[in-house]
């Protein structure tokens, strides 16, 4: 499962290399903390998904690893099953959005001190 790393500067997302086979991506996902606009944490991360996979892999309801296009710009999942995950809404970077499935999303809302 990806872990999230809360730095002074940055949001780290550490893809097992797993996922990154799977995102077709040879990095980590990595955002500035100024980017980020609101984090929100959900128990249905489905229900925020939007666009079209390209790349990456799917099995709905099941798996999402990868880029999601849609007509806006682009967004990050990695999203197993049904479990608890957190969608952080970005400006001016790569992504518009990711959602990631975390077990520890409350701590990670809490280190982010989002206001």
């Amino acid at each position: 499962m990806a872990s999230l790393h809360v730095h002074p500067d940055r949001l780290e997302i550490k893809l097992t290399t797993a996922e990154k086979a799977l995102a077709l991506r040879k990095d980590n996902v990595v955002v500035p903390r100024d980017s980020i606009r609101s984090a929100t944490i959900t128990e249905d991360p489905w229900i925020w998904v939007r666009g079209i996979r390209a790349p990456g892999a799917a099995i709905p309801l099941t798996l999402a690893i990868g880029q999601w296009k849609f007509h806006g710009g682009k967004d990050f999942l990695v999203i197993k099953g049904t479990k608890p995950s957190v969608v952080i809404d970005l400006e001016d970077t790569e992504f518009s959005r990711l959602i990631v499935t975390t077990r520890h999303a409350a701590d990670l809302i809490e280190a982010l001190k989002l206001s």
